[in-house]
């Protein structure tokens, strides 16, 4: 069994997904609720202004043509109405004297009291017989009879009550789908959320190398894409941590070894001073030896922790190469090695000079220890795009391309390198100097010979040569010498 804890059931309370389904469901349906009213009043609302309209228009020509003419003129116009066979079916008109006399029409009953005149009402009445909802108007014409106009409102009413259970059969289908879409929805995300978690309980139970399934180019797989990097940058960090571990517990047992056994060589002879003065200058050198590594560890982890980003500054990249130069000319002359600059016009980054500094330091001491005595060195400075860099090549023999990839690794060193000082950090210190100001180590072989470039982000030219940074002091050389080594 894998071992991985069991991931804990979400309520749908708790489900940021069922909440998000309910949501957006909601919403849905508010909308489709909105889309509904629209439709029912944009139908049966324009269908019965279509209607009072008609009935206004139908009175208003009728008290207009015939209001001042006899009354048996109107009388005549009515009954034509209603004899056309024109909306006969639905079509109302009725003529009263001013005491609510019938003259002429087809309501068989009306209401005659409390009408309000010039205004449109409904009311249920009865219509050649058979009873009635209807829409009236009425209106008392100049000789005192009152006109009754009307539709019956039983064909609308139909149209409306088709309408309504149109909608409601729509928006019940509507229902399925939002619920149904809601719950693939809900579906959707938890699975990508579960395996978010999944790998997530996975590398919890210790399983370093699990990752994230990223597919698609939508957020999920953003976030995967952007987790799974931070996952490897996290099994890179305990890799290292692991075996900075090993290393250390080996690198430092050899040499507390062998002052302990000089030491206790010494007290078992007589106690000369000159052995003893020995004894003691040897256990000084091996712990200076151990100090030396303990710092440069503590300059790799002050690296790839950022403390000293604060203290960036504009640095122009020529300045620095010339001072390593400088510093390093006696010792490439001991060493039988050429240095040359070759410096391309001023080139600035954002960094701290001194981290810079030992960064190159350490790329010349090893061109020093690994060319071999009558090759050339050579520093310079180039530009590419966005970047600045710092090179140091050599026309030396190189290294195995097999061994390339793992000569920023703390405590690696290639097996011809097993017979020089050192431990195998300064490389790595250079790498963790390059991240920590936002570039980064690139090694090859130059065919002939061994490169190695920082690269760096660019910065702005410098407007004032007297500014800061044309200020900053020249490095120091006692920080620097004894930082380099690979």
């Amino acid at each position: 069994m894998s071992g991985a804890p069991r991931l804990p059931a979400f309520r749908l309370t708790d489900s940021v997904a069922a909440r998000l389904a309910l949501g957006n469901g909601a919403l849905l349906m508010a909308l489709i609720l909105v889309i509904a009213a629209v439709f029912y009043f944009g139908t049966v609302g324009v269908l019965a202004r279509s209607t009072d309209g008609k009935i206004i228009s139908i009175s208003n020509r009728l008290r207009e043509q015939y209001g001042a003419r006899p009354p048996s003129d109107l009388v005549h116009e009515i009954n034509q109405e209603l004899s056309d066979g024109i909306d006969s079916d639905t079509e109302i008109f009725l003529l009263t004297t001013a005491a609510g006399e019938r003259v002429v029409g087809n309501l068989t009953t009306w209401p005659a009291q409390g009408i309000p005149l010039g205004k449109l009402i409904n009311r249920e009445l009865v219509r050649d017989g058979r009873p009635s909802s209807a829409r009236l108007f009425v209106e008392r014409l100049p000789n005192g009879n009152l006109l009754y106009v009307g539709r019956d409102l039983s064909e609308q009413r139909a149209i409306a009550r088709l309408v309504v259970h149109a909608l409601e059969a729509a928006m019940a289908v509507a229902l399925v789908l939002v619920v149904i879409g809601a719950w693939l929805s809900r579906q959707q995300i938890e699975r990508r959320i579960s395996g978010i978690r999944h790998t997530a309980g996975e590398i919890e139970s210790g399983h370093l190398d699990q990752r994230i399934a990223v597919s698609g180019d939508d957020e999920f797989a953003r976030l995967g894409a952007d987790i799974n990097r931070m996952l490897d940058r996290i099994e890179q960090l305990m890799n290292g941590v692991r075996h900075v571990s090993n290393a250390i517990a080996h690198d430092l047992r050899t040499p507390l070894g062998r002052v302990r056994a000089r030491l206790d060589e010494a007290l078992r002879r007589e106690p000369a001073a000159v052995p003893l003065q020995e004894a003691a200058r040897a256990a000084i050198d091996g712990i200076d030896d151990l100090i030396l590594l303990l710092n440069k560890l503590l300059q790799i982890a002050e690296a790839e922790s950022g403390m000293r980003a604060e203290s960036f500054a504009r640095l122009e990249l020529s300045t620095i190469v010339h001072d390593m130069v400088e510093l390093y000319d006696a010792a490439a002359e001991e060493a039988g090695v050429r240095l040359a600059v070759k410096s391309a016009a001023a080139l600035w980054t954002l960094g701290d000079r001194d981290l810079l500094a030992t960064a190159v330091a350490s790329l010349i001491d090893n061109a020093l220890k690994y060319a071999g005595r009558g090759a050339s060195v050579e520093l310079s400075t180039r530009q590419a795009g966005d970047e600045v860099a710092i090179v140091v090549r050599d026309d030396g023999p190189g290294v195995p391309a097999g061994e390339l990839p793992r000569l920023t690794e703390r405590f690696y060193r290639i097996n011809r390198a097993r017979d020089q000082p050192g431990n195998g950090l300064g490389l790595a210190i250079v790498s963790a100097i390059a991240t920590l100001h936002g570039g980064r180590l690139e090694l090859a072989n130059a065919m002939p010979g061994f490169s190695a470039s920082i690269l760096l982000p660019r910065a702005l030219l410098a407007e004032d040569p007297h500014s800061a940074v044309a200020r900053t002091p020249r490095v120091a050389a006692a920080p620097v010498t004894n930082l380099s080594d690979s």
